[in-house]
């Protein structure tokens, strides 16, 4: 049976993909990063720059038998994926995983880990200089970001401004109400219902005292800044729409096999598609499980049964700094809250580094570093 799949983007759910199908079919993973970049730990990279290599993971070890190329989609049909080289890619079965961009310092701006990780270190140097943050966006990169800068300076002032009336909308009361109390006792300081009249007049990331203006006349001063708001799906090489019409967020619709519609050999996954959920790294490696499975299927010339439906219930692990933080669960009786040493037990001590080092095949290299640090 034919078997070469394309996977378009080595992201969270690119990378599981491609890895799940190495056995049964030929992959092609085409990734034009030079190294996966685990992108729920930079923020604690940016607070703890010596931490900041835990979070590429190199591609060379990924697939034992298929290929990497580190390359740019250019456009796609049902026949395959033309590079931005020119280079062709005949496929058989293709996945568009090309996940979504977003402001630094959540996300790198380079595809380059060594460059990411001076970008990091430059900005490290700047927070560190800086008595007064301000993060606009109160979504969990805002919140997360500023847990993690109060967990490596304590006396710093961090104040979060966003329009929404309420944080984490859709998840239970009771969780909403303990993030509230950690905030509290972190001394953040929250301004919900609160935009700026406009943007602060210097550059996001870099020291230098500003003052500016919420709409309601109020005046914030600041040493530095980030944004925490305004992901954008990567799905240009879409634009000629001869595999799917994308929705008016970028993002293309998928049956409950994840098939793209119209298209049987054509998947999606992560935050491509247009499910309705959180786009979250957890969630795309579960479609990467449904996808593979239906893949695998149809190389053996059997029919594809795998489907993937969002919960009602919202899932969340949402850090503040290594110890803190809030979390829910689906239960049989509704929305389970966690409590914040169950959040950093399950992310917060490590954000899940772990899990990509077994994904990645990084074993001996993580334990060599551990031993080296011991030794020091």
């Amino acid at each position: 049976m034919s078997r070469t799949v394309a996977v378009i983007g080595g992201g969270y759910g690119g990378a599981a993909a491609a890895k799940a199908l190495d056995e049964d079919a030929d992959v092609v993973l085409i990734e034009p990063r030079d190294a996966f970049v685990h992108a729920a730990g930079s923020l604690r990279a940016l607070v703890k720059p010596d931490w900041a290599g835990n979070i590429f993971f190199p591609y060379d070890r990924l697939l034992r038998r298929g290929r990497v190329l580190r390359e740019r989609a250019a456009s796609v049909d049902a026949g395959g994926v033309t590079l931005a080289s020119g280079e062709r890619i005949e496929a058989d079965y293709i996945v568009l995983a090309t996940g979504s961009s977003y402001p630094y310092p959540a996300k790198p701006e380079t595809d380059h880990s060594a460059e990411a990780l001076e970008s990091l270190r430059r900005t490290h140097g700047e927070l560190a200089g800086a008595e007064r943050v301000l993060i606009t966006g109160a979504g969990p990169v805002g919140l997360e970001l500023a847990g993690e800068i109060k967990s490596a300076w304590p006396g710093k002032r961090v104040t979060i401004v966003d329009p929404a009336e309420r944080l984490v909308p859709g998840f239970a009361p009771g969780m909403r109400d303990d993030l509230h109390r950690q905030l509290d006792e972190l001394g953040i300081e929250l301004r919900l219902s609160t935009t700026l009249s406009e943007q602060p007049p210097v550059e996001s990331g870099r020291a230098r005292t500003f003052t500016t203006r919420t709409a309601a006349g109020e005046e914030i001063t600041a040493d530095i800044w980030f944004r925490a708001h305004g992901v954008r799906v990567n799905g240009d090489y879409l634009g000629d729409e001869r595999v799917a019409t994308r929705t008016a967020r970028g993002q293309v619709r998928v049956t409950e096999t994840l098939n793209v519609e119209g298209h049987r050999h054509i998947y999606a996954l992560g935050d491509i598609t247009d499910l309705d959920e959180a786009k979250m790294a957890g969630y795309a490696m579960q479609h990467a499980e449904v996808v593979a499975a239906n893949i695998i299927a149809q190389v053996k010339g059997e029919e594809p049964a795998a489907v993937y439906r969002p919960s009602p219930i919202p899932s969340v692990l949402l850090p503040l700094g290594p110890s803190g933080g809030v979390g829910q669960f689906p239960s049989p009786d509704g929305p389970a809250v966690l409590p914040a040493s169950t959040v950093s037990d399950y992310k917060g001590k490590d954000l899940f580094t772990g899990r990509f080092v077994e994904l990645f095949g990084t074993a001996d290299e993580a334990g060599a570093e551990r031993e080296a640090e011991a030794a020091a």
